[in-house]
């Protein structure tokens, strides 16, 4: 999987490989979800992605639980009033197409230029729920990031920030200036992300690092502090769900998998267990 011929090639790659795992979950009988889009936006890169990375497809399980907890939390966070949904690197994500939203509802997905068309090519003759807004932006340009945050910030009541399978592959310093912008925002108040150990990093890296290196998409995003990396940038973590605990209920852990997800949640650092979960900060919390 390295080299000018490998099938992961960038980090826009990683959206195709995460929606075969999106396919591959709704084609089970006891599926978490339901993506009936995700194979069409897989596509032949997608299949081709995912064949060669094939001995990953015992983690498939963790994919599918960090869908699911996104899914339940943004209905979870619409139901309580959000009237947008600001999608940061959306990638292949149909969550405006295929879940269940209001029509008032603003959903802005934000994600490379070619990412954005490909997507929209796909889809072209399907009805979002809501009103769907694509905006093409290297999120790393962190004027341009900026601009738009404090236009999406003035445009809505509650806004609610997501951001699924983007942090990991940012350096902390990244993640932090990106926290900050999003603070500065008027009105951001709400942020649900994902975040991994410093020992599942590792685990990643060891399985899977090399490849994505090489492809310009480095795994570099596990803090120690857990949710409470967020404090200093003015975000405070008020949910926290864990992927072992989904995976568990549902029934796909191997057995060593189900026997960590016994013990009890970490509250504080996370250290060198193995543990992801979907987050939920909250600016100024009430």
């Amino acid at each position: 999987m390295t080299g000018p011929d490998a099938p992961i090639r960038d980090i826009a790659d990683t959206a195709w490989w995460t929606a075969v795992y999106r396919a591959r979950e709704t084609d089970r009988k006891d599926a978490l979800f339901r993506d009936p889009f995700a194979r069409r936006l897989a596509g032949a890169r997608g299949a081709e992605i995912a064949d060669a990375a094939e001995r990953q497809k015992k983690s498939e399980w963790s994919m599918a639980a960090r869908t699911f907890l996104f899914d339940e939390l943004i209905l979870e966070h619409v139901g309580r009033g959000a009237d947008m949904v600001v999608n940061l690197a959306a990638g292949l994500d149909a969550r405006p197409y295929r879940l269940s939203l209001p029509s008032s509802l603003i959903w802005v997905e934000v994600d490379l230029p070619d990412l954005l068309e490909y997507k929209a090519d796909v889809l072209a003759g399907e009805k979002p729920a809501c009103v769907l807004e694509r905006t093409p932006l290297d999120l790393s340009d962190a004027a341009a990031r900026r601009d738009l945050f404090e236009r999406l910030g003035r445009r809505a009541a509650r806004p609610l920030i997501v951001s699924e399978g983007l942090l990991i592959y940012l350096a902390a310093e990244a993640v932090g200036a990106l926290a900050r912008d999003l603070a500065a925002a008027p009105r951001f108040q709400t942020w649900i992300l994902d975040l991994v150990s410093p020992g599942l990093l590792r685990l990643m890296r060891k399985n899977l690092g090399e490849q994505l290196a090489n492809a310009g998409a480095p795994l570099e995003f596990g803090p120690e502090q857990g949710p409470a990396f967020f404090a200093p940038y003015g975000w405070k973590a008020v949910d926290v769900r864990s992927l072992l605990k989904v995976g568990a209920r549902s029934g796909r852990l191997p057995l060593l998998m189900r026997l960590l997800a016994m013990f009890p949640e970490p509250t504080e650092r996370l250290g060198s267990r193995p543990w992801s979960g979907v987050c939920v900060v909250e600016k100024n919390p009430r």
